[in-house]
């Protein structure tokens, strides 16, 4: 696999793992209901960053087309949490979807 595949799947993979942590911790916020855009964001950005780094590690024709609407829920995702950098998980969710954008501008730029 070539190194910059190994960049995009690393950053999707943490990308991921950062929503999932994000949209579970903002379920258990006192207000709920405020956080109910960005939990809808989380869940969102992580089911297409898995999807493409699904069809981008067995080198799917496909991959490449998903990488811009990837790029464009991170970037949602991204600026959503960076409204909430108040929460750790929201800080950390943020600069997972700005690193993860960045990476699938960077492929799709390649």
């Amino acid at each position: 696999m070539h190194a910059q595949n190994q960049s995009l799947l690393d950053a999707l993979n943490a990308c991921i793992a950062a929503c999932e942590h994000c949209a579970t911790a903002c379920l258990q916020e006192e207000d709920v209901k405020m956080m109910a855009h960005c939990i809808s964001l989380d869940r969102d950005c992580a089911d297409i960053c898995a999807l493409t780094a699904r069809l981008i590690a067995r080198g799917s024709e496909h991959g490449q087309h998903l990488l811009r609407e990837c790029a464009e829920v991170c970037k949602a995702c991204g600026d959503e949490c960076g409204q909430h950098t108040h929460m750790q998980h929201c800080k950390e969710c943020a600069e997972a979807c700005r690193r993860c954008e960045e990476a699938c501008r960077a492929s799709m730029a390649a």
